[in-house]
């Protein structure tokens, strides 16, 4: 006879720690907007400087972090993604991983913009013509939506001008009616699905007046260059992409491989000014790129490395998980003892997927065993059951 299972939805009682849950992931994937940051001094600076430097001259610039498995690449990209996309100038996507080629980066990344945030785009463009071939001045793209919605603007009278003065600063006829086709009810899906390379029948693209389709890394390529071009016109600072688990390339043939680097070279060459693109990568994976496929390199030149957390930056890692769950008077790395999170350090070898890993586990056994304090005995034992 098999055990019954067991399945309640009654939470564990964490006060006596002065806790109110288990604040450590128990599967350690980082959020996409992760409230704690324990970084290293050299990858902080080395993203601060690039991250301002678009910011600040305008001027393109690009980065790779290299880290080993679980060493904190994607918290970096992640949480430096959140801090970024709070401002008003800047358009910022993330891409998990970089697929098959640069048309699943392109396809992605738009993604991970939306629907709504494209069609704002789309409002703000039309409220940016409306300015200078109507008598109207709509400050944003809410206020040419109700301009629009209330009929004190005709889409008639002004969807051709914005269609036209689009195609002229994208040199890409068929993104702008795109763009501008986001607002129409009957066809913003179509749009949408165009933009995001998902592809359209002939007669669905007919209807928009469309001709071409985002099908290969070269297309790909030029609409992403004409989303950053329409963005500038519309006085944005340029447009930020996070490319996650870059390492992924090595599983590409090398016609494929070779073929991604290149549209990625090409990207940044033709889009000296407004793009910032960070890197997550394997380091050997980052060094073959470097030692094989010199012309794409050279057009990034800097790289930073995590390393493995100190014993220092252990504490602080686990004191800033513990203060999201306070609501005691326990302090520091309560109800953790130094030497337990040396036994932590020593297992994980500074790994933090690995250290969150194992003091979430720790933390739920000792709630169920009622331990008093965490020492390097329930470390251990728990270590072993993992």
């Amino acid at each position: 006879m098999s055990d019954s299972f067991t399945i309640t939805d009654e939470q564990r009682d964490y006060s006596a720690f002065g806790l109110s849950e288990n604040p450590f992931p128990y599967s350690p994937v980082p959020d996409d907007d992760p409230i704690v940051y324990c970084g290293q001094q050299q990858v902080t600076d080395r993203i601060s400087e690039t991250v301002s430097s678009v910011l600040s001259t305008g001027k393109s610039k690009h980065l790779v972090v290299t880290g080993k498995y679980g060493n904190g690449k994607s918290h970096t990209l992640k949480y430096t993604r959140s801090l970024v996309r709070d401002r008003d100038d800047v358009l910022v996507g993330y891409v998990a991983q970089p697929g098959d080629g640069f048309l699943d980066v392109y396809h992605e990344f738009v993604y991970d913009i939306g629907f709504d945030q494209l069609q704002d785009l789309s409002y703000e463009f039309l409220a940016h013509v409306a300015r200078s071939e109507t008598d109207r001045n709509p400050t944003s793209g809410n206020a040419m939506e109700r301009l629009i919605d209330d009929g004190e603007v005709l889409l008639s009278d002004l969807v051709p001008t914005a269609v036209q003065q689009l195609s002229d600063v994208t040199k890409f006829a068929d993104f702008a009616r795109a763009m501008v086709h986001l607002i129409y009810e009957d066809t913003n899906l179509y749009a949408w699905q165009w933009l995001t390379a998902e592809g359209l029948r002939y007669e669905q693209r007919k209807e928009m007046e469309i001709h071409s389709a985002v099908d290969d890394d070269t297309s790909a390529v030029r609409a992403f260059t004409a989303l950053k071009n329409m963005l500038r016109e519309l006085g944005y600072t340029g447009i930020f992409m996070f490319v996650d688990e870059f390492e992924r390339i090595a599983q590409l043939t090398p016609k494929d491989e070779q073929a991604t680097l290149n549209s990625i070279r090409h990207l940044m060459d033709q889009n000296s000014n407004g793009l910032c693109i960070l890197f997550g990568c394997a380091p050997e994976v980052w060094q073959d790129v470097m030692s094989e496929y010199h012309a794409f390199s050279e057009r990034i030149g800097q790289e930073v490395a995590l390393r493995p957390l100190t014993e220092e930056k252990v504490y602080q890692l686990v004191e800033d998980y513990l203060d999201i769950g306070r609501n005691g008077n326990l302090t520091g790395i309560e109800p953790f003892t130094e030497e337990s999170l040396q036994i932590v350090l020593q297992r994980s070898q500074g790994n933090i997927r690995q250290v969150l890993s194992i003091c979430s586990r720790v933390l739920d056994e000792a709630v169920q065993t009622d331990s008093g304090s965490i020492g390097e005995e329930m470390v251990l034992s728990t270590i072993e059951e993992m």
